[in-house]
């Protein structure tokens, strides 16, 4: 495997009503390919974002298989995506050989929107927020928004169960956070 340069390829997902940031690394080559957030097949934050936020009671509220279906549902329940890295050198899909980065800026994302939490997914998100991207949040006077690291949703990350995971975000995440949706 060859080391390649990469650039996102697509843009973060916000609106003004937005309340939480979750934040990846760089999006995964499949991610690229279809031009949305969290789109390998085997990641598992969709269904855990489902499991937090979807209305069980209403059948329609679910996040769908497709792009526009996930982009509506995170919409809907006021969470923002974008990941640290904006460019890099990477090996496949390595978060751990990230390299050259050129951070994201989130200060647009926060200034135009209600975001009152970043949570940042895996260990290597959280790693290059502080390193990165707190620091520039710091510079333009955003740097008192919570920054609260939950595990990674990746396949990779295998040894833990989308049961272990759900609860793990629920322990995690302020209460307040999880019925972004419903104030």
């Amino acid at each position: 495997m060859d080391w390649q340069h990469v650039e996102h390829g697509f843009g973060p997902l916000w609106n003004n009503n937005s309340r939480v940031l979750f934040l990846g690394t760089m999006a995964s080559p499949k991610s690229r390919e279809a031009g949305f957030f969290y789109m390998h097949p085997r990641n598992r934050f969709w269904p855990i974002m489902e499991a937090l936020f979807a209305d069980m009671d209403d059948p329609a509220d679910r996040v769908g298989t497709t792009a526009d279906e996930r982009r509506q549902f995170a919409l809907r329940h006021g969470i923002a995506l974008w990941d640290t890295v904006e460019s890099c050198d990477i090996l496949g899909a390595s978060d751990s050989s990230i390299r050259n980065v050129v951070p994201s800026d989130l200060g647009p994302m926060i200034r135009g929107s209600r975001i009152r939490h970043i949570y940042p997914t895996g260990a290597k998100a959280a790693q290059l927020y502080k390193r990165y991207c707190h620091p520039i949040l710091e510079s333009e006077g955003l740097g008192d928004i919570p920054a609260t690291p939950l595990p990674s949703t990746s396949p990779a990350y295998a040894s833990k169960t989308l049961d272990d995971l759900i609860g793990m975000f629920r322990e995690r995440m302020d209460p307040e956070d999880l019925s972004a949706s419903r104030d």
